[in-house]
């Protein structure tokens, strides 16, 4: 019991560390992503979501968030999840390979103005960065949820959110986190629904 008990409280200080160093760092690059995907939403274009494994899970969440509600009820925003459509996914593992499953997606319905958002907690998933590759020269916006490597985004992106942390577990509660800022906000800056607070 008392190997469980310190487990509970490592892992919750552990959080907090770097929610913490979060805080400090983050804040710019958080009203940017903000900005970016709410002026495209506002020139009705849309937001394409794509990961693997709990990140994919992140991209399917968020985007759900998004197209269905997430504070209240409103109007649709216009978001879409490359994870779930498992006849392309397996289609294009298959035809073309596992490094492309992200970039044909974005070939066949990105279009330019939209925004790519890749997820990967190593910032190295070859998937996501031919994604975001494609996205960029097909003239998508492109931002990245990874966590300290960024060098194979940098270049790729307008924005990268970066999590101060090696943990993959630290960094992915951060991009859950920092996603469901993101859609609270999103819906904020296009006037559907007010910020939420603890307070109401």
């Amino acid at each position: 019991m008392k190997e469980l008990e310190f487990f509970f409280e490592n892992q919750i200080n552990e959080h907090q560390q770097i929610v913490e160093k979060s805080r400090n760092l983050l804040l710019s690059s958080f009203v940017n992503t903000v900005t970016i995907c709410s002026d495209s939403l506002k020139d009705k274009k849309k937001l394409l979501f794509f990961g693997n494994g709990g990140s994919a899970a992140d991209a399917q969440h968020l985007s759900t968030e998004l197209s269905v509600r997430f504070s209240k009820n409103r109007t649709a925003i216009a978001a879409i999840s490359l994870v779930t459509d498992t006849s392309t996914i397996s289609a294009i593992g298959n035809d073309f390979g596992f490094d492309h499953l992200f970039s044909r997606q974005i070939e066949a319905i990105g279009n330019a103005g939209d925004v790519a958002i890749g997820i990967s907690t190593s910032g190295k998933s070859e998937n996501v960065i031919n994604g975001l590759k494609t996205a960029k020269q097909m003239g998508l916006k492109c931002l990245a949820l990874t966590g300290k490597h960024t060098k194979d985004v940098d270049k790729l992106c307008d924005q990268v959110i970066s999590i101060p942390a090696d943990n993959t577990s630290r960094i992915q509660e951060m991009h859950i986190m920092i996603g469901q800022m993101l859609c609270n906000a999103i819906e904020f800056k296009l006037g559907l629904a007010p910020l939420v607070t603890e307070e109401e």
